[in-house]
């Protein structure tokens, strides 16, 4: 299916933002979702669902000081 991440149109082959978390190898403890303009609870990663033609915005949160 085809998604819009970060602006840019990609391929997947996943069902939940768990799974396309876990396949570009984020942490998701260290990021923030937002799907279709909605911040997602971390507690629906497991969940939610991917569906052709998703905007989905995923933010690292960056240390520093």
């Amino acid at each position: 299916m085809e998604i819009c991440l970060n602006g840019e149109s990609r391929s997947v082959s996943v069902n939940s933002i768990n799974e396309l978390l876990e396949s570009l190898e984020i942490d998701a403890k260290r990021v923030a979702v937002e799907l279709n303009m909605e911040i997602l609870p971390k507690s629906d990663y497991l969940t939610r669902t991917i569906s052709d033609g998703d905007r989905i915005e995923i933010v690292h949160f960056v240390g520093g000081g």
